[in-house]
C-alpha cells in the first residue's frame, strides 16, 4: 500500500502543556483509521497539522504529491443566510471547473446527502443536517485522503448509519483512505480497519492496531495488563535494592557505585511506568440513588404536546419505576428533549406542562436532569466553584470531600481549578456537569445527550454507573452501544406527532422505514385489457385528442416511474459513484424524469377535473 501522508516526529505544546511528543503517524491507501484518545490528548490538534491547518512544534508531514485532502472540522462555519447550494458553491471557486460542473458536483452531493429542498438559509437547519452539509463540503475537492473530527456529533441515529453507508462506499467515490476521532465505539466497529490511541500511557505515545474496534480493545487490554505486571515487577526490584542499600557498610564494600546508580535508575523506570498507568484512569462516574421503593415514581396518561402548530407527540402513556430503563428515539426535532423537559418540571407547578393528559410524580420524588446544552454553566466562573458551588468541600454519599480529591475523580488538574470553565474543553464541561448530577441523589435520572464530548474511557464508567443505578433512568443517546447495554426499553418518536414502544432501535428503525415506505406515491397499475375487449369511452366533455391522452396517461406515468427507479439503481452502482461525468449525467436525466413525472400527475389531475366536471 502507498503511503499517501506520513507524520514523523510529530510534538506539539501549548504554553506548558505539552500535548503529544515525537508521533510517527502514516495514512497509507485503503486504510480506514479511527483516532482515539482520552479529553485533551491532542487528537483534533493532530489532524489540524495533518491536513496543514496548524504546524507541529517539531516533527514534519509529508505528503504525496498532488494528493487532495478533505478536512471536516467540529466547528461548522457556514453563509447562515444562505442556501446549502450557495455556500457550497462558493466553497467550490476553484476556478478549474466550468460553472456548470461545479453546479452538478454540489447538487449530486446535496442529493446524496439527504437533501430534498434547497429552499431555507443554512440558519434554518438543524444540528444534524448542519453537519450534513459539512460532510458535502469536505468532498467538495473529491479527496484522496478524507479527515474528520468527530463527524456524528449531532447526528441522529439515520444521519449516522447514513454516514457510515457514505464511508464504507468511499473508495467507489475515488476516496483512498480516511482518518477519522471519534467516540462512537459501534460506529467505530462499523466503519474502521485500523485503530490508534494517542495517549500519554504508552511509551511512544501512541499505540496502533490493524483491524476492528473490537480488536483493537483486546491488543490494548492486553498492553494494559503487561504493563501492570511490569510496574509490579519494578517495585518489586526497587524494594530489594533498597533494602540492600540499607544494610551496614560491609555490605555496600564493594560494587556500591553501580548499585546506587542501578537502583536509581530502576525508580525512575518505576515512575515512569506509573505514570502511564495513572493516563490511563478513568473519570469516576457514580450516580447516587435514594434507595425509594415506591413501585410509581411517575406516571403519564395519554400525554400530548405541541409546538408552533407542530404535534411532538400525542396519546403517550408512560410510567416510571425503579429499575425502569427507557430510552428515547426520533429524528432530531421530534420531540425527544420537549419531553425529558416536561419529566423534569412533572413537581414544578411552573414548569413545562403538556397540553393534554394527566402527569402524576410520587410525593417528594426527587428527579435530576442532564441538560445537553452547555449554557447551562457560567462560562465566567473557576472550575474551583463550578464543581464546588457552596465553598471547598462537597458532600458526596453522605460525606465530605475537599475540592481537590473531588476535582480528581474526574480527572481535573489541581492547577486547572482556578481556569474559566469557558476556557475548558467540551469533554471538561461535560464531566462538570456529571459532577453536578453526582451530588445529588436520585429517584429518577433524565439524561438528555450525555455522551457528547466524553471520551471513550469515560463513557465506559458512564455505562457501569448507569447499568448499577438501582432509581428510573430516561435516557436521549445517538450512542447506539450505550443504548443496547443500558436501555431494556425504547420509546420511539416518527416525527408525525406519533409514539410507540420498541424492543430495540433496530426495530425502531424498521419501522420509520416502513412509514416512509407507504407515504411514496404508488407506481400506477397498468391496464390489462382482453384482444377482444372495447376501449370503454369517457363520459365528460373532454376533447377527442383530450380523451385519447387521458387513457394513455396512467401508461406513460408508470413507464416514466420505471425509468427513474432504473435511475436510481444505476446512480448507486460502485462503478457509477466512481465515474463522476457518469454520475452528474445519471443525476441530471434523473432530475429530468422527476419532473416529468410531477408534469404528468398535474396533466392528469387537470383532465379528471374537466372530464368530471364538464368543465
Amino acid at each position: 500500500m502507498a503511503n499517501l501522508i506520513i507524520g514523523k516526529g510529530l510534538s506539539k505544546s501549548y504554553g506548558a502543556r505539552r500535548l503529544f511528543q515525537n508521533i510517527n503517524l502514516s495514512i497509507a491507501t485503503g486504510e480506514r483509521i479511527g483516532l482515539v484518545g482520552p479529553n485533551g490528548s491532542g487528537k483534533s490538534t493532530l489532524l489540524r497539522i495533518f491536513c496543514g491547518v496548524e504546524d507541529a512544534d517539531s516533527g514534519q508531514v509529508v505528503r504525496q504529491k498532488h494528493a487532495r485532502i478533505g478536512y471536516l472540522a467540529q466547528a461548522d462555519i457556514f453563509d447562515e443566510q444562505a442556501t446549502a447550494t450557495d455556500n457550497l458553491l462558493k466553497a467550490l471557486q476553484d476556478g478549474h471547473s466550468t460553472e456548470t460542473e461545479r453546479y452538478t458536483r454540489v447538487q449530486t452531493l446535496l442529493s446524496l446527502a439527504g437533501f430534498r429542498a434547497d429552499t431555507v438559509p443554512v440558519g434554518e437547519l438543524s444540528g444534524g443536517w448542519r453537519k450534513r452539509l459539512s460532510i458535502c463540503r469536505s468532498l467538495l475537492v473529491s479527496p484522496d485522503v478524507l479527515v474528520m473530527d468527530e463527524p456524528t456529533n449531532h447526528l441522529d441515529i439515520e444521519g449516522i448509519l447514513w454516514l457510515e453507508g457514505l464511508l464504507n462506499g468511499m473508495q467507489g467515490m475515488g476516496v483512498s483512505a480516511f482518518l477519522l476521532v471519534s467516540h462512537d465505539r459501534q460506529f467505530l466497529e462499523n466503519c474502521t480497519n485500523r485503530v490508534i490511541e494517542l495517549s500519554a500511557m504508552y511509551p511512544d505515545g501512541i499505540f496502533q492496531v490493524d483491524g476492528s474496534y473490537s480488536r483493537f480493545l483486546e491488543a490494548r487490554a492486553a498492553f494494559v495488563a503487561l504493563q501492570t505486571q511490569e510496574e509490579e515487577r519494578l517495585a518489586n526490584k526497587v524494594r530489594r535494592e533498597m533494602e540492600w542499600l540499607r544494610r551496614g557498610p560491609k555490605a555496600r564494600a564493594t560494587k556500591a557505585k553501580y548499585r546506587i546508580d542501578e537502583a536509581g535508575r530502576l525508580q525512575g523506570e518505576l515512575s515512569q511506568v506509573r505514570m502511564r498507568n495513572r493516563a490511563s484512569s478513568a473519570v469516576q462516574i457514580d450516580f447516587e440513588a435514594t434507595g425509594r421503593k415506591t413501585k410509581k415514581l411517575l406516571e403519564g396518561s395519554n400525554l400530548a404536546k405541541s409546538i408552533a402548530g407542530k404535534t411532538l407527540f400525542s396519546g403517550l402513556d408512560i410510567q416510571l419505576s425503579p429499575g425502569s430503563r427507557i430510552g428515547l428515539l426520533g429524528r432530531n426535532g421530534c420531540g425527544k428533549s420537549t419531553l425529558m423537559q416536561i419529566l423534569a418540571s412533572s413537581a414544578d407547578p411552573s414548569g413545562l406542562r403538556p397540553d393534554v393528559g394527566v402527569l402524576a410524580p410520587a410525593d417528594g420524588v426527587r428527579i435530576v436532569s442532564f441538560d445537553q446544552r452547555r449554557e447551562t454553566i457560567d462560562p465566567e466562573i473557576t472550575l474551583r466553584r463550578a464543581l464546588a458551588p457552596d465553598g471547598d468541600a462537597v458532600v458526596y454519599q453522605g460525606r465530605s470531600l475537599h475540592v481537590v480529591s473531588w476535582a480528581k475523580k474526574f480527572l481535573f488538574r489541581v492547577d486547572q481549578l482556578e481556569t474559566p470553565v469557558g476556557q475548558l474543553s467540551g469533554g471538561e464541561q461535560a464531566r462538570i456537569l456529571i459532577a453536578a448530577l453526582m451530588r445529588e441523589p436520585a429517584d429518577i435520572l433524565l439524561l438528555d445527550e450525555p455522551t457528547n464530548d466524553l471520551d471513550i474511557p469515560s463513557l465506559d464508567v458512564l455505562e457501569e454507573s448507569l447499568q448499577e443505578f438501582s432509581g428510573a433512568l430516561v435516557l436521549v443517546t445517538h450512542d447506539r452501544f450505550l443504548l443496547n447495554s443500558v436501555c431494556d426499553q425504547i420509546l420511539g418518536f416518527d416525527g408525525r406527532g406519533g409514539v410507540a414502544w420498541y424492543a430495540d432501535y433496530e426495530q425502531w428503525l424498521s419501522h420509520i422505514e416502513e412509514i416512509e415506505r407507504a407515504d411514496r406515491p404508488p407506481a400506477a397499475p397498468a391496464k390489462v385489457r382482453g384482444a377482444d375487449e372495447p376501449v370503454p369511452k369517457k363520459a365528460g366533455r373532454l376533447s377527442y385528442l383530450e380523451q385519447r391522452e387521458y387513457d394513455q396517461i396512467e401508461e406513460r406515468i408508470e413507464a416514466a416511474e420505471t425509468v427513474q427507479e432504473g435511475l436510481q439503481e444505476t446512480m448507486g452502482l460502485p462503478e457509477t459513484v466512481a465515474d463522476p461525468a457518469r454520475l452528474a449525467e445519471c443525476w441530471e436525466n434523473l432530475e429530468q424524469i422527476r419532473q416529468e413525472i410531477d408534469g404528468l400527475y398535474s396533466r392528469w389531475d387537470e383532465l379528471d377535473a374537466k372530464k368530471n366536471t364538464g368543465t
